[in-house]
């Protein structure tokens, strides 16, 4: 009778849980449903373009996690391709009269930033306006509203010019106070990604490409702002050296970055002005996510836009409380087979943006992008970065597209390894002994490796490396030789990396469709982005697994403020699994 008891009591539990599940999925379902129909409202003549930046964007559409639906914020944040999408919609479309951009905290890739400022250039080359306010700007930001016909701040705002720059962190010596250090495995005198764990400093080769890279950055920065506001480059340069950021305000408008300088509840009468409308009229706004929503004409052929970001790993990492993306083996994999199965695809472009991740995982990815390749053309558009694994996944493409400062190549892998030997034996007086068959049946037992063993190591590494070479060697139609050449897991913008045919074109992702458009011989085409969002509900169940960890990881950075970040770093290296091929950091302009 007592189990029979228990075996209702759990029944009864049971039903709850089930019956609270479906009601959070219900409500969920509910809000999405509202969300998604507010999202498309009829576009009003006179409209302007709002561009709110804010925050860091991502390649796609950043869907809300669970944690900002709990919290309230049920709002998508747009990612490049949907900004992207908006702009160009908005260009053709008779009811936008002009774009708005409103600048707050903001970061993003140069490459992303170039191409929506193109774009910018083109909508006015509609006869269409631009006007951009900001109570403060970043020089991303700057860069991006630079293209605006007139640009406000606040009296009291700033604009962050001081050029590009970063201070990485190196590790060891704080290491060595707890007893651990990290041992490396390479190849490449560039491959840097380990000298954070392993170094105090940058190496020679290391410091090399970095300035090659931030210094093409700022050039391309610093020539598009000069030709907008007529600024010479010389003067942009002086205004970085004494960091006009700290100077008065008003000083920006004797330089001429900004037009004018206005309270932020000033902005509306001279959007007001340039729409024609009465001081009391209201603005009709429209969205970023409403425009890139507008009807699209779908006629002729389908060409897939694929977006990949984020790191590469294995398996998709469930999406966790506060959001997240990667770029996951098996996920990918199963969706490119899919496109590859789709009649109505006729070409597919990769829209790539990573520094690398895990080798096993690039090689998993590169083979499914041959197997696609086989059946339809496939065009790599290159972003923000798309080096090392991502270099390597993309060598399987039929042609390469990147815009003049992706940051690319990195042919090169890695592998880390804790030892933390001297903490466990020498700090806390725990010893290790051993029983083993064969001689190195205790291989990592303890983190440490013996010579053999390292050698052993060595080779795996040596192995990986020239499998990477020969998917270049293959993929660029180049000799082992001349591979060996530029590989060296140096890093390289793409303007450099055209010369070396690491990439074939310079450009941005319209290019890299109108590319795989030809490639399928299609004369009429239209696009169709992959993949699709999760919806909350796949959300809240994928998240089960992790939301407490990340949820700590949260309060970590709340507790250890400036010191959050190498701790982080630490802890990512800890959780690297297998050999790697990724980048030491991705550059991001704030």
């Amino acid at each position: 009778m007592k189990d029979f008891w228990k075996n209702v009591g759990a029944t009864i539990v049971g039903i709850l849980i089930l019956s609270i599940i479906a009601g959070l999925f219900g409500l969920f379902t509910f809000i999405g449903a509202l969300v998604s129909s507010s999202d498309k409202p009829a576009i009003s003549n006179n409209s302007v373009l709002v561009l709110q930046l804010n925050g860091e964007m991502e390649e796609g559409t950043t869907q809300p996690s669970v944690r900002d639906y709990i919290n309230g914020d049920i709002e998508s944040t747009p990612g490049f391709t949907e900004t992207l999408e908006a702009i160009k919609k908005a260009r053709n479309n008779d009811k936008i009269r002009g774009i708005y951009i409103e600048s707050n905290d903001f970061h993003a890739d140069v490459a992303q930033l170039e191409e929506l400022r193109k774009a910018i250039l083109d909508f006015k080359k509609a006869g269409k306006w631009v006007i951009a306010y900001g109570e403060s700007y970043g020089q991303g930001a700057y860069y991006l509203a630079s293209a605006a016909d007139k640009i406000y701040i606040n009296p009291s705002g700033s604009i962050l010019w001081g050029g590009l720059g970063g201070k990485p962190y190196y590790l060891k010596d704080a290491l060595a106070k707890a007893g651990i250090k990290f041992i490396a495995f390479k190849c490449g005198k560039y491959k840097s990604a380990v000298e954070n764990f392993t170094e105090n400093s940058m190496s020679a080769p290391a410091r090399e490409q970095a300035e090659r890279y931030i210094h093409g950055m700022w050039n391309t920065i610093t020539a598009a702002v000069s030709k907008s506001r007529g600024i010479s480059v010389d003067s942009l340069n002086s205004y970085a050296d004494r960091l006009i950021t700290l100077e008065p305000t008003e000083n920006l408008k004797k330089y001429k970055f900004v037009d004018g300088l206005i309270y932020n509840d000033s902005i509306k009468g001279i959007i007001k002005k340039q729409l024609g409308i009465d001081a009391d009229a209201t603005i009709h706004q429209v969205s970023v996510s409403t425009m890139a929503a507008t009807d699209d004409d779908k006629s002729g052929d389908e060409i897939a836009v694929y977006n990949m970001w984020g790191d590469i790993v294995g398996s998709r990492v469930p999406v966790n409380m506060n959001g997240g993306h990667s770029i996951a083996q098996d996920q990918v994999c199963q969706d490119l087979q899919d496109l590859a199965d789709d009649d109505d695809v006729k070409a597919v472009v990769l829209r790539v943006n990573s520094g690398g991740g895990d080798a096993y995982a690039s090689e998993q990815i590169w083979h499914q992008v041959m197997q696609l390749k086989k059946k339809k053309p496939v065009v790599i558009s290159m972003s923000g970065a798309a080096a090392s694994g991502a270099y390597y996944l993309s060598t399987a493409a039929n042609w390469i597209v990147a815009d003049p400062t992706t940051i690319t190549g990195s042919i090169g892998i890695f592998g880390l390894f804790p030892d933390a030997s001297g903490l466990i034996q020498g700090k806390l007086g725990i010893h290790f002994d051993s029983v083993k068959t064969n001689r190195n049946s205790d291989f990592l037992g303890d983190g440490t490796f013996t010579p053999e063993q390292a050698k052993l190591m060595q080779a795996d590494i040596d192995h990986g490396y020239w499998l990477f070479k020969s998917r270049v060697a293959e993929g660029r139609k180049l000799s082992m030789a001349r591979v060996e050449e530029i590989a060296q897991g140096h890093v390289y913008l793409a303007s450099d990396a055209i010369k070396l045919r690491l990439v074939d074109q310079l450009g941005g992702l319209d290019d890299a469709v109108k590319k795989a458009a030809q490639l399928a011989k299609s004369d009429s085409y239209h696009e169709e982005f992959y993949p699709g969002d999760l919806s909350i509900f796949e959300q809240l169940m994928a998240s089960q697994d992790q939301s407490a960890g990340n949820y700590l990881d949260e309060q970590a950075r709340n507790i250890l403020g400036d010191y959050y970040a190498p701790v982080k770093i630490l802890m990512e290296a800890q959780q690297m699994k297998g050999i790697q091929a990724r980048l030491p950091f991705i550059f991001k302009v704030n």
